[in-house]
């Protein structure tokens, strides 16, 4: 059965001249078969009734806003009451009958969260066949990953499953997942969204935040669950008098996607079009940086999960056992020594940021990788892959990243535009974003 078609927002227009029902698009949703290793847990009746409770404030000229009435999707590490919370592992199981901040808000405005989406273990790693889970795919090609750790909610979107979703991102799992399956995805600032009832892996680095079809319909998204209140821009198109940092350095590795440069050029290119001058920028210290952002993440994620650890050990997946061990590895010299680089980068950062208005670059150096490749036991083919990715760098400073569909490889896989701004700055952000895919979809 065809899959949802359209944009949140366009679904919602639709819902308000009556066109169409929320039960009919919420019946439309639940009815696609899940192919892609999408669903955790699906939740028909309550969406139905949830579908129906709109409906009628629809009727009765109650409107909560962009999501009422919208099927939408929510990653398996943040709390719906519905059904467990289980962030994918047989560790843990937060059991039913709570909802994570950004659930509460979504059901207040109206949202029908049609069920739970797949993810990696806690968060990291890659896929995992030995346990009984799901393995994500990417709706382009079944053989290729979905990318992690937001796998499922940027599948389900791709495929038509439901109109957007929630993901979290510590180290990339919203953008790359968005990169891997052609939608966009926002990782707003630090703090922003409220991680209260989410699954945390590292807490100074996990964000919550929208994947979704269009910037358009993250920007509305981002309104609902904004603990920091959030106002979406105007989008007009026109970018003139925005300044555009480039960055190429470390972006453009051995082994990146023959299409990638030219790709990457049309982009700055369309952004110049609107409006925008464009500087080429260095990122300051990124092999640094993202050296201590994976130092931060095994750390606190040990933190967290040390005594399971110990003992539960064979329970984990081999590659969440690998990073979370790795973390015993660190001295506590170490950490503190890698939340100082952190300092220094984001003050380097924010004088950049003085400077330009939005920094550009590729998420990733190449497409969707085949599910061999990531689940490779020897480490040594995703470790080449994990390095072909450019998202760890920024939850080290905090900022607000977007990512959106900028093109395709060699092969024909969407390859994505990475958009990071000053810290709180998600307008900017998007503004761009939305003006760039507004003249790609011309």
């Amino acid at each position: 059965m065809v899959g949802l078609e359209g944009s949140l927002l366009e679904a919602g227009q639709a819902l308000r001249r009556g066109e169409v029902t929320s039960v009919e698009l919420t019946e439309r949703a639940l009815a696609v078969a899940d192919e892609f290793g999408v669903y955790l847990a699906r939740f028909p009746d309550h969406a139905l009734a949830s579908a129906r409770r709109a409906d009628r404030d629809f009727a009765a000229g109650v409107d909560r806003g962009p999501v009422q009435g919208i099927p939408l999707g929510v990653k398996d590490l943040i709390a719906v009451a519905e059904g467990p919370t289980t962030a994918q592992s047989v560790v843990l199981d937060w059991g039913t009958g709570v909802d994570a901040a950004v659930t509460r808000r979504l059901k207040a405005a109206g949202g029908v969260i049609v069920g739970k989406t797949s993810t990696m273990e806690f968060g990291c790693g890659v896929p995992d066949g030995t346990k009984p889970f799901p393995i994500p795919r990417n709706p382009r090609d079944t053989e290729r990953w979905a990318g992690g750790s937001s796998s499922g909610t940027a599948s389900g979107v791709a495929a038509g499953m439901f109109f957007a979703g929630l993901g979290s991102d510590t180290a990339g799992s919203i953008r790359m997942p968005a990169a891997f399956c052609g939608v966009t995805g926002l990782m707003p600032t630090h703090g922003r969204v409220s991680g209260a009832g989410c699954v945390p892996l590292a807490s100074s680095l996990d964000r919550v935040g929208p994947l979704a079809r269009t910037v358009r319909d993250c920007a509305a998204l981002l309104e609902v669950i904004a603990e920091v209140p959030f106002v979406a821009p105007e989008f007009t198109g026109d970018l003139t008098g925005l300044r555009i940092g480039v960055v190429r350095e470390h972006h453009f590795p051995e082994g990146a996607d023959p299409a990638l440069a030219g790709v990457f050029d049309e982009a700055l290119s369309a952004l110049e079009g609107l409006g925008a001058e464009l500087v080429e920028v260095a990122l300051p210290h990124w092999s640094e940086l993202t050296t201590a952002v994976l130092v931060t993440a095994s750390c606190e994620a040990l933190a967290q999960h040390r005594s399971e650890l110990i003992t539960r050990w064979h329970d984990y997946g081999v590659s969440t056992r690998a990073i979370f061990a790795a973390g015993s590895l660190i001295s506590g010299a170490d950490y503190v020594q890698a939340q100082r680089v952190r300092q220094v980068a984001r003050r380097e950062l924010t004088r950049l940021l003085e400077d330009v208005d939005v920094i550009a670059s590729p998420v990733a150096s190449i497409g969707a990788p085949l599910l061999t490749v990531v689940a490779d036991e020897a480490g040594q083919q995703n470790a080449d892959v994990f390095g072909k990715i450019n998202t760890p760098y920024w939850n080290g400073v905090g900022n607000p990243v977007l990512a959106v569909p900028m093109g395709e490889t060699a092969d024909g896989l969407p390859l994505s535009l990475q958009l990071a701004g000053d810290l709180f700055d998600e307008a900017t952000v998007l503004r761009v974003g939305e003006a760039f895919q507004r003249q790609e979809v011309r």
